[in-house]
């Protein structure tokens, strides 16, 4: 029984893996279609989404069944129950990915208005923070967990520079009102992925130390 148990939370861990790589893609893919002007690449976005909420429903599944069949108990009940709530911040991240396609695609019909720097640099920081999020998670890496959620508050000054910075554009030239909004709803977007990416981070923590830490107050912690 124990040996099915460990291959069925083996199973588990491999679904999430593909579930956090689809929203990694997705992200990376929604940022190039942003830089690029690329419509192909966000109407890709858009059709992964669907894939995105099979997976959620098929890790739903497995986690379900193990906690109805298995009955764990510890470390193993708080990884089953942490990883029902990772698998809604991980579908959460797709929906900001799908919404940030579709300001792609109505950015990519008008005139650039500014080179985009910052915007990509937040979109890497947010990219990682899911990457070690998902590794931390499955090999039970608190210190990972904790260095992440320090790293929100980069994201977090990146939005607020961009949205100083596109503020001016709108003051000194109402006519780049729409465009400076949609870019200013594009850096909200990345910046509730990182949000989330911290959330699965703080699960983490749960998980391996029975400890909840909100709002990141005991970031930097040693624990290793």
């Amino acid at each position: 029984m124990q040996r099915h148990f460990h291959e069925e939370l083996q199973n588990l861990k491999e679904t999430l893996f593909e579930m956090a790589a689809s929203v990694e893609t997705s992200l990376a893919k929604v940022i190039d279609a942003l830089v690029e002007r690329d419509n192909k690449l966000a109407q890709q976005v858009i059709d992964n989404d669907a894939r995105i909420d099979e997976l959620e429903i098929e890790i739903d599944d497995q986690c379900l069944k193990l906690l109805a069949l298995q009955q764990p108990m510890a470390v193993d009940l708080r990884f089953l129950t942490s990883a029902m709530k990772i698998n809604n911040e991980l579908e959460r991240i797709g929906d900001h990915a799908v919404n940030i396609a579709e300001r792609a695609l109505i950015l990519n019909e008008l005139e650039p208005l500014k080179p985009l720097l910052d915007l990509p640099r937040m979109a890497q920081i947010a990219q990682s923070m899911i990457k070690d999020s998902l590794d931390s998670f499955i090999n039970g890496n608190v210190k990972k967990a904790h260095a992440l959620c320090i790293r929100d508050d980069d994201v977090d000054q990146l939005d607020d520079q961009i949205f100083r910075e596109l503020l001016t554009y709108m003051l000194d030239d109402p006519k780049t009102i729409s465009r400076a909004l949609h870019l200013i709803l594009v850096s909200k977007n990345i910046e509730r992925v990182a949000d989330l990416a911290t959330n699965i981070a703080e699960e983490v923590i749960f998980i391996y130390r029975a400890k909840t830490i909100k709002h990141h107050m005991d970031a930097d912690s040693n624990d290793d």
